[in-house]
């Protein structure tokens, strides 16, 4: 099954989304959290890097798709898979999620169980 030591970074501007996500993997991962793009990129750039990165595309100053841009173009970083959580589930968001390296994109409100499998399979 899953190893502790697995680091999940949270990065979203919603302290109560940042709770949410954290609850529901506390319990299975080490969760770090950063409420802005910029603090994520920095959490991310240290080590231990972060084994996945769950990330809000709709953030105030730093967009998502530009903390995903900056992570891809950082060799430091742009390994670490990142799975986009959004309020827009469009097929044109997903795309565009999957055209910036991201593995996946999940809608909120969050599924828990979803969240679970697909953290799951992406560390596996």
């Amino acid at each position: 099954m899953n190893t502790p030591e697995k680091i999940i970074l949270i990065v979203d501007d919603t302290p109560a989304n940042i709770q949410l996500l954290s609850g529901v993997l506390k319990e299975t991962y080490k969760v770090k959290a950063a409420t802005s793009g910029e603090k994520g990129l920095k959490i991310a750039g240290k080590m231990p890097a972060p084994d996945l990165i769950l990330l809000d595309v709709m953030m105030p100053e730093m967009d998502g798709h530009e903390v995903c841009r900056r992570l891809k173009n950082n060799p430091a970083t742009r390994n670490i898979p990142v799975i986009f959580v959004t309020g827009n589930i469009s097929s044109t968001a997903e795309q565009q999620a999957l055209e910036l390296g991201a593995v996946t994109c999940l809608g909120k409100p969050i599924d828990s169980g979803k969240l679970l499998k697909i953290v799951e399979r992406t560390l596996s």
